[in-house]
């Protein structure tokens, strides 16, 4: 259960009103039912829903106190009688839908603390919420209902769009941000990439190529905590519409996202790889320079990428190779230790 020092619930809500937030149907139950939270299978009170997307959990949802789950047509048949349910083409998707009903985003009102520094040059839509110590730089453009929290650095020129949420210990530079888009605490965006030309040892030392790009995030991105976006160096960095970058992530100068894409935790992207839509890349993958990666690519956990991607293809492994090659050779490895060990 949501602790209420933290999360503002909203609610009760019908099993039919939550039919209808979730985009789904009921497939049993009283839709006048009145559900007041939700909860996990296994720690569900009655009045709560819960999800049920993965059959390993039938133990728990035939013990669960929950009222009602939310589920796909095909695993109707294991909720026992006591349970209603909503059915759903996607549950995870309506159970998302459905627990933001319960604990939507507060609209905070329009506050700028007292220590925070606001340049005279800079322009606040209506509803801004600014934090302790936050520094907004010369000609920024916040949107409406912006909030940006204690501590973090709007630098000059940037532009915010409305509804955009920037965490406590951001910078931002060099940027123009779309609507609803979400920085998490401690990212840096827009600094300077790593250009320069490397001394062979008898020029006078490594010099500085200036960046002069920008970054371009477009709506509905989120970017995690401690996250690095590198400006461009003469094109821009871009992130697609809806893209979602996990915490710890480093994006070099002139990469491309399309829309959609998602890249977690210590994974990292070299400068000018540009991404079609929708591609997935796992924890710790590593895409060197000047690649393309095609749509729909999914690269698992710790692949290394040094060549391009064709749109839809599935790698694995450290060079990267098709799933199936990276588990043909696994499984050679296997028998060779196993016949090693026998000789032995």
């Amino acid at each position: 259960m949501a602790d209420p020092r933290f999360y503002k619930k909203k609610g009760p809500f019908t099993l039919a009103e939550l039919a209808e937030y979730g985009q789904c149907e009921v497939g049993r139950g009283d839709p006048s039912l009145l559900i007041e939270d939700v909860a996990p299978l296994d720690g569900a009170e009655a009045r709560c829903i819960s999800l049920f997307n993965n059959a390993k959990y039938s133990d728990a949802l035939e013990t669960t106190k929950a009222s009602a789950c939310i589920l796909s047509a095909d695993m109707a048949k294991r909720v026992p009688d006591h349970v209603a349910f909503l059915v759903a083409k996607y549950p995870y998707r309506a159970y998302a839908l459905i627990a933001t009903a319960f604990y939507p985003k507060e609209q905070k009102e329009g506050d700028i603390a007292p220590t925070a520094i606001v340049h005279p040059t800079a322009k606040l839509g209506k509803g801004v919420v600014i934090g302790p110590q936050a520094v907004i730089g010369a000609h920024a453009e916040l949107g409406d209902f912006v909030e940006v929290g204690p501590l973090a650095v709007i630098g000059e020129g940037v532009v915010i769009g409305d509804n955009s949420v920037i965490g406590a210990h951001v910078s931002l530079s060099h940027a123009l941000l779309g609507k609803h888009v979400h920085i998490k605490p401690g990212a840096r965006i827009g600094q300077s990439g790593f250009g320069f030309f490397m001394d062979p040892g008898d020029m006078g030392g490594h010099v500085p190529v200036p960046q002069l790009g920008r970054v371009i995030i477009a709506d509905y991105v989120e970017i995690g905590a401690n996250t690095t976006v590198d400006r461009g160096s003469g094109h821009d960095t871009v992130i697609g519409l809806g893209t979602r970058i996990d915490n710890l992530v480093q994006i070099a100068h002139n990469v491309h996202f399309g829309k959609g894409c998602v890249m977690v935790a210590q994974s990292g992207v070299a400068g000018s790889t540009k991404f079609g839509d929708y591609v997935a890349a796992g924890g710790q993958v590593g895409i060197t320079d000047h690649l393309q990666i095609g749509t729909g690519a999914r690269l698992a956990a710790q692949c290394g990428i040094m060549r391009n991607v064709e749109p839809g293809e599935v790698l694995c492994g450290s060079p990267a190779m098709p799933l199936k090659t990276f588990y043909r050779q696994v499984a050679v490895v296997k028998r060779l230790e196993e016949e090693t060990r026998k000789k032995g």
